[in-house]
Order: structure tokens, then C-alpha cells, then sequence
């Protein structure tokens, strides 16, 4: 069974003005379960994000490996190493909408390894496989990031930034590519 909704199917003036830019691009590219997940994920987590945006991205791929390697239907526990302090813990938001591995539903837990990072294990029945995003692309988000720090500080005008490099990524970061896989068992 799945959750309450039938579709997705949002009438274009609900969407954000800056969202409405990308939703062709997006689905065309990416499709409708990747738009799905992060949209939902940007509500629940109460503003447009980066690391969040990037989990419904990496929950939606991990679900993918797993239909390849023949594992379908089935509920899937993750582990992430995003810690439980933002910025990067904004990313569990994401891994636990795309993938209904919930702390709610006991599916997933939070690695106490140090430091946080963009990765997490994810099992389905004797499968494991563990996702991070690629170094290059990590290095391309501290520096965004830190461009943003330096030229607004923390104030709202920061925050607008960040909303326009999370609409940036989500529309250019192609899931398939921006994270290193390994099978685990």
C-alpha cells in the first residue's frame, strides 16, 4: 500500500514562481518520482534546501540501484551520515521522503560517525549499498556556500542565495552522476 496520494499532479500557479522555471526541465530530465520527492521534501522541511534537495536526489537513486540489482518492492533501511546538526542533517529530510524510510516507521537511524557527510547506507532484503556525493561536486557546494557566507553573511539575503543554488543543483545535478556507489553486500 501507499501513501494517500493517487498523483502529483500540481497546478502550475502553486508553484513558487522560481520553481515554476524548472518543473518541465526537471521531470523531462530527471521524472516524476525524483519531482515528487523533492517537492515533498522542500515542504516538510520548511524552505527550498540544498542538503535536503540532495537527499530526495541520493533516496530516489538508492531505490534505483536496487531495481537494477533485481531487489524491488520491500521496505528499505537507511543509515545516514548526515548527523543531526544543519546544515548537513537537512539531508535525512530528503533520504526519508524519497525513500519511506522514516525514524517514525523504525527504518532509519542516524550514524553516529564523525564528521557529517553526504552519504548513507541503505539495505533492502540482503542487499546493501552505500551512496556519497562525489568529492568534485561536495567541492563545488563548500565553495558556493562559502562565497555565500562571505558576501551576505547569515541574513536573508544569504538565505535567497542558497535557494538559488538549491534550484541550480536540483535542476542540473543529475542524479546518476553526482554520487559514488559502493555494494556493501
Amino acid at each position: 500500500m501507499k501513501g494517500a496520494l493517487k498523483g502529483f499532479d500540481i497546478p502550475m500557479d502553486m508553484y513558487a514562481d522560481d520553481v515554476s522555471d524548472i518543473v518541465g526541465n526537471c521531470i523531462q530530465r530527471y521524472g516524476h518520482d525524483e519531482w515528487r520527492c523533492a517537492v515533498l521534501t522542500n515542504e516538510i522541511h520548511g524552505h527550498l534546501g540544498i542538503y535536503s534537495t540532495l537527499g530526495a536526489k541520493m533516496g530516489v537513486r538508492a531505490i534505483e540501484l536496487f531495481k537494477e540489482k533485481g531487489v524491488g518492492e520491500g521496505e528499505i533501511s537507511v543509515v545516514s551520515d548526515a548527523g543531526s546538526e544543519p546544515p548537513v542533517s537537512c539531508l535525512n529530510d530528503g533520504l526519508q521522503v524519497s525513500t519511506g524510510a522514516s525514524m517514525g516507521h523504525g527504518l532509519f537511524s542516524i550514524s553516529s560517525s564523525r564528521p557529517a557527510r553526504v552519504s548513507a547506507q541503505f539495505t533492502r532484503g540482503s542487499i546493501s549499498i552505500a551512496l556519497s556525493l562525489k568529492p568534485e561536486y561536495a567541492d563545488i557546494l563548500h565553495a558556493d556556500i562559502a562565497k555565500g557566507v562571505e558576501l551576505y553573511g547569515h541574513t536573508p539575503a544569504y538565505w535567497n542565495y542558497v535557494r538559488r543554488l538549491a534550484i541550480k543543483y536540483w535542476q542540473e545535478w543529475d542524479r546518476s552522476a553526482i554520487f559514488q556507489q559502493e555494494q556493501l553486500c
